[in-house]
């Protein structure tokens, strides 16, 4: 998966409920593809999404 790709997916993290409140993108500007890729799953995991899982799911 491309960078913006993890980026777009982790924008539209930043939209549910669970992280409103909590800024997750900053930290994107300074990791590294793999790190970014693990940030995203941990985040998807915290939102109570399987990694990877269609965004219709989270809406």
């Amino acid at each position: 998966m491309t960078r913006g790709a993890l980026l777009v997916r982790l924008q539209e993290l930043q939209r549910l409920p669970k992280f409103q409140n909590r800024d997750i993108c900053t930290i994107s500007a300074v990791l590294s593809k793999d790190a970014l890729e693990k940030h995203v799953e941990h985040c998807e995991r915290a939102a109570g999404l399987a990694p990877g899982e269609p965004r219709q799911a989270a809406a």
